[in-house]
C-alpha cells in the first residue's frame, strides 16, 4: 500500500490572483509574474506559490483563512529604505512660500526659520509622547499605501539627549505598530548652532555613538556627506566609529555636490548610498561592482525642485542595485510609495517593472534584509493586494491608492 502524503496545514490562502508579482527574478527589470496564481501562508512565512492544483495537492487548506483575489494583483509589501519618520510639526509655510520662487532673504524677513534647522527647533524639545503620536499617524498611513517595512533616521535633534529620544520613539514605533521599523543613527545630519564642526564631530564619535551603541538603538549609522556638511574623511571617521558598535554604514552622498561620498560607499562596501544626483559614471560602475545599493528618491527631487534632477537609467544599465524610497521628511512630505513609483517612471525613466522591484526587493537590499521584498517559499508573508487587473496600474494611476489589502507577517492588517 502506498503511504498517504501528509500535507502541511496552512493558515492563509490567497486564491485566483490575476497576477502575483514575485519580484524574485535576477535583474532589476525581472519581476517574475505568475498568472491565475495561489499563495499559501503558514504562520508568518510564505510556504507555497503556484496554480490552484499545486497548492491544493501540496497543502491542507481546509482550516485556512481565504482571500479571493480574482481579478486582482498580489505584490510584496513595499520596503521603504530611507525616511526621516520621527519629527514634529511641518515646514508647510516655507514650502508654500517657495512655490513661486520667493527670495530666501524675503522669507527670512517674514520671520520664517527655514530648512532642517526649523525642524530641529520644533523636534528637539517636544515630549516623547508627542513625537510618537505624530510619527505613528504617518506610519499607519504608509501601511495603508502598502508599505510594510520602514527605515527611520534620527537627525532632527543634534544633541545626544534628543537624538536618543528620536531613536527611542523609532523603537516604540517598531514595537507598537504592525510594521517593522529599522533604526538609523544620523546625528551627522547637520550642526548645532552652539558648537563648531570639530566640536560636534567629537560629540558624535565619542558621546553619541557610544551611547546609541550601548543601548542598541540603531542597526545603521548614516552621515550627510556633501558640500557644507561632512567631508568624505569626516564621514569615514563617523561610520567607522559606528561599526565598532555594530551599526552598519549608510551614507547621504552626491545630493548637491560630488566630494567623494559615493567613492567611500564603494570602498567600505556600505549597505546603501543614498541620493546620487551628482555621481560620476565611473563611480556608478564601482558601486555596481561592489554591489552597494543606490537609494533614489524622486519625490524629494520633485518637492524641492532639485536643480539637478537626473535620469537613473545609466545606473540601471550599468547593473547597479537600486532601491526607491519616499524620503518622508518635512521637505518631502509623502507617505506613498505608489507616488514615488509614478515619479520614478516619469522623471527617472524607469520601466514599471524596474520601479516596482526597486520599491520592494531593492528596498530590502538597502536594509540588508534577505527575508522580504519577494514572494517565494520561506520568505516573510508581507503582501499587498491591489484592486486592479494588472501590475502596470501602479505606474499608470496617478495619486490614487490601489491597495485593497495589506498582510504583515501573515496577518491581514489593512482590509479596505
Amino acid at each position: 500500500m502506498s503511504e498517504t502524503k501528509v500535507k502541511t496545514k496552512v493558515d492563509l490562502v490567497i486564491s485566483n490572483a490575476a497576477e502575483v508579482v514575485t519580484c524574485a527574478g535576477e535583474g532589476m527589470g525581472d519581476i517574475g509574474v505568475l498568472t491565475n496564481a495561489w499563495i499559501a501562508v503558514k504562520g508568518d512565512k510564505i510556504v507555497g506559490t503556484g496554480s490552484q492544483e499545486e497548492i491544493i495537492n501540496n497543502f491542507d487548506i481546509n482550516q485556512a483563512d481565504r482571500i479571493d483575489a480574482t481579478g486582482k494583483v498580489v505584490a510584496p509589501g513595499f520596503v521603504d529604505a530611507h525616511t526621516h519618520l520621527v519629527f514634529y510639526g511641518t515646514r508647510v509655510e516655507e514650502y508654500a512660500a517657495k512655490l513661486t520662487g520667493a527670495d530666501p532673504a524675503k522669507l527670512k524677513k517674514l520671520g520664517l526659520t527655514m530648512g532642517p534647522n526649523r525642524t530641529v527647533e520644533l523636534t528637539r524639545n517636544q515630549p516623547e509622547e508627542e513625537l510618537f503620536q505624530q510619527s505613528k499617524k504617518r506610519l499607519l498611513t504608509m501601511l495603508d499605501y502598502g508599505i510594510t517595512t520602514v527605515e527611520s533616521k534620527s537627525g532632527y535633534g543634534l544633541t545626544t539627549e534628543s537624538e536618543i529620544k528620536i531613536l527611542e520613539v523609532s523603537k516604540r514605533l517598531d514595537e507598537e505598530t504592525p510594521l517593522d521599523v529599522l533604526h538609523t543613527f544620523l546625528g551627522a545630519h547637520g550642526f548645532p548652532e552652539n558648537l563648531t564642526k570639530e566640536e560636534y564631530l567629537d560629540v558624535i564619535i565619542n558621546e553619541m555613538i557610544p551611547q546609541v551603541g550601548e543601548r542598541k538603538l540603531a542597526q545603521f549609522c548614516d552621515v550627510w556627506c556633501d558640500d557644507g556638511y561632512f567631508t568624505a574623511e569626516e564621514s569615514e571617521q563617523i561610520l567607522r566609529a559606528g561599526l565598532k558598535y555594530g551599526m552598519k554604514p549608510k551614507i547621504h552622498a552626491d545630493a548637491y555636490s560630488y566630494i567623494g561620498g559615493s567613492d567611500l560607499a564603494a570602498d567600505m562596501k556600505m549597505v546603501s548610498v543614498d541620493h546620487l544626483n551628482y555621481t560620476p559614471v565611473e563611480v556608478m560602475e564601482r558601486l555596481a561592482e561592489t554591489q552597494v545599493t543606490g537609494v533614489l528618491m524622486p519625490a524629494l527631487d520633485f518637492a524641492v525642485s532639485h536643480k539637478r534632477p537626473f535620469e537613473a537609467r545609466k545606473m540601471l544599465d550599468l547593473g547597479m542595485k537600486i532601491a526607491l524610497a519616499t524620503d518622508l521628511c518635512p521637505a518631502c512630505y509623502t507617505e506613498s510609495m505608489q507616488f514615488v513609483i509614478n515619479l520614478a517612471c516619469r522623471l527617472y525613466k524607469f520601466s514599471v517593472e524596474e520601479a516596482l522591484k526597486a520599491a520592494t526587493y531593492g528596498g530590502a537590499q538597502a536594509l540588508d534584509l534577505d527575508d522580504r521584498g519577494v514572494i517565494e517559499e520561506g520568505k516573510l508573508a508581507d503582501l499587498q493586494i491591489w484592486d486592479v487587473p494588472t501590475y502596470k496600474h501602479i505606474a499608470y494611476e496617478l495619486g490614487t491608492n490601489i491597495v485593497e489589502t495589506v498582510i504583515k507577517s501573515g496577518k491581514v492588517i489593512v482590509n479596505r
